[in-house]
């Protein structure tokens, strides 16, 4: 069975710095398309925040740009996201997301449609 697991969510002072972990099982990453991040703050609606494709190309919603950072490990069995200099408004449930289409049948964006339980980043100041 294909599943996600994020852990690492913590509370935070703003300025501070947090990595979250995402263990992928039963699931290649080499013969999808790709895996993403997003979040849901309380009373908002879930976003996109960074994104890896199958050739590593990454991407970034504007917000996090610079101070997170998106990569794979562990022969590809965990996706990392990596969050500098946080802020009040990075205050959210992070959730681990995966590509379900295989490579040939990619969309040109990453497209999730398998997701993890998410995990709570709270950053106060």
């Amino acid at each position: 069975q294909e599943e996600l697991r994020e852990s690492g969510g913590d509370s935070v002072q703003a300025g501070g710095s947090l990595k979250l972990s995402c263990g992928v099982f039963g699931y290649t990453f080499s013969n999808r398309c790709g895996m993403a991040w997003y979040r849901q703050a309380p009373g908002k609606e879930r976003e996109f925040v960074s994104s890896i494709d199958r050739f590593r190309t990454t991407t970034y919603a504007d917000s996090v740009q610079g101070r997170f950072t998106i990569s794979l490990g562990n022969g590809d069995n965990t996706l990392y996201l990596e969050m500098k200099n946080l802020n009040t408004e990075d205050t959210a449930v992070y959730f681990c997301a995966a590509d379900k289409n295989y490579y040939g049948y990619c969309n040109s964006k990453v497209t999730p449609a398998i997701w993890g339980q998410g995990t709570q980043v709270t950053v106060s100041s």
